[in-house]
């Protein structure tokens, strides 16, 4: 049986640096047309943005924000095929003039179509390659069930309200279990919030909702991010800090391109680490979900190195590998330790 069905990461999802223009601006390299893209901005303080084809490209929340959705009519414009184009940008969101930006992007299913396994009939794109899909539903207050369309149980769950202002409500199963829960938006460690995941772990066709307004208020419209793992090109899980400079080893099965991880122990902030801002070991520069600083504002000792098995803390920072301190992460390829081949 073959080790992975992905033998280039990059097929599913990928980053791409870029500097802004004010003005039309098509960035390609991404090497297919993504379904989801996060941006932000590197060099200044700014705000992310993430964006999705189920909803829209004109549709934006920031994962620093509790604040409802916004509407962008000029700032992304299209996916292509080969990545996606960015408009004048009055509000200086992803395409401001001179500034540069990371974006991290992925495929999932393409144009969504209704699922009704659940209780609640959601709008899905789904892959069920590479493990994700982009759920649109509207809440109804009650205990309740969403399609997903994966086949196998999502290990990571992230949804947002968008209509509403809310945190953002994430499931990891390195947390323990669905009574437990983390906000993207914020450094909180991991706390008891039954009432988001209704108590109940995902199944391979649904994930359940309880009766909180940050993942089921009546009537109003939510977007969720389901990961499953999939051998060879995504990992979800945990581990425990060594507080050494020859800090703790994450065994993932792949060399990471991306890695985002959050201590859950105490508050933190989420870090988040790529391939492409550092191309050598040591991979330095950090930016957070939860927050608007730039690259520069995070300072130094909170390296990693990105190995072709996983991935290794380098520093003794609180933020990554604390002696004693539970972390999760959640970790893409660039290539498996060990392909189909």
């Amino acid at each position: 049986m073959a080790y992975t069905t992905i033998n280039k990461g990059s097929d599913y999802f990928n980053t791409v640096l870029y500097t802004g223009n004010s003005s039309t601006n098509a960035i390609t390299g991404v090497g297919f047309q993504p379904d989801f893209t996060w941006f932000k901005r590197r060099d200044s303080t700014a705000a992310h943005s993430l964006i999705n084809s189920v909803t829209g490209v004109t549709k934006r929340l920031a994962s620093n924000l509790t604040d409802v959705e916004i509407t962008l009519t000029d700032a992304l414009t299209s996916f292509d095929s080969d990545g996606f184009t960015l408009g004048i940008d009055a509000g200086n969101y992803i395409n401001y003039n001179s500034a540069t930006y990371a974006s991290w992007s992925w495929l999932a299913g393409g144009t969504s179509s209704s699922n009704t396994d659940g209780s609640i009939t959601s709008s899905v794109s789904a892959n069920t390659t590479n493990g994700l899909s982009i759920v649109s539903y509207t809440g109804t207050g009650s205990n309740a069930t969403i399609g997903h369309g994966l086949g196998v149980a999502p290990k990571m769950v992230i949804a947002k309200g968008r209509s509403n202002t809310g945190t953002w409500s994430v499931y990891h199963e390195g947390i323990g279990n669905a009574a437990n829960g983390v906000s993207l938006e914020n450094t909180s460690g991991s706390r008891s919030e039954p009432a988001y995941w209704n108590s109940t772990d995902p199944t391979s066709s649904v994930f359940s909702v309880g009766t909180s307004n940050d993942t089921n208020g009546s009537s109003r419209t939510y977007i969720a991010y389901c990961f499953a793992e999939k051998k060879g090109f995504s990992k979800f899980g945990s581990y425990t800090g060594n507080g050494s400079t020859d800090g703790a080893f994450v065994y993932t099965g792949f060399k990471p391109a991306f890695v985002i991880m959050k201590r859950t122990d105490t508050s933190a902030s989420w870090f988040m680490k790529d391939n492409k801002r550092d191309p050598f070991n040591p991979v330095e520069q950090t930016l957070a979900s939860d927050s608007a600083s730039s690259e520069a504002g995070w300072g130094t000792g909170d390296d990693i190195d990105l190995l072709s098995n996983g991935f290794k803390m380098k520093d003794n920072s609180t933020y990554i590998n604390a002696s004693g301190g539970t972390y999760i992460y959640m970790a893409f390829a660039e290539h498996p330790f060990v392909s189909s081949t």
